[in-house]
C-alpha cells in the first residue's frame, strides 16, 4: 500500500490480578516480596516501562478494588492506568 502511513499505538501491559489468594491466605498481589517492600507487580511494571509500555490494564475483582488502588495507585502515577472488573 504505497504512501500509507501506519501509526502504532503504545503497547498495553495487561496484568491479571483478580485472584483472591484463597490458598495463599490473602492478596498476594499487594504483599511485599523483598525487604525493600517491592511487590511482584513492581517488577512487572519496571520491565514494561523499560520496554516502552505506557498503558497498564489491571484486571481485578470489584471486592478488592479499593485496597488494590490504595496500594498500587501511588506506584504507577506515570502511566495511563485502567481497572477492569473480572
Amino acid at each position: 500500500m504505497k504512501g500509507m502511513v501506519i501509526h502504532m499505538k503504545d503497547p498495553v501491559l495487561v496484568i491479571m490480578a483478580a485472584g483472591m489468594g484463597s490458598r495463599y491466605g490473602g492478596l498476594k498481589q499487594i504483599d511485599p516480596v523483598d525487604d525493600r517492600g517491592n511487590l511482584i507487580i513492581d517488577f512487572s511494571i519496571y520491565d514494561a516501562r523499560k520496554a516502552g509500555f505506557k498503558n497498564i490494564v489491571f484486571i481485578i475483582k470489584k471486592e478488592m478494588e479499593e485496597e488494590f488502588k490504595k496500594v498500587i495507585g501511588n506506584r504507577i502515577s506515570k502511566e495511563k492506568v485502567t481497572y477492569v472488573d473480572q
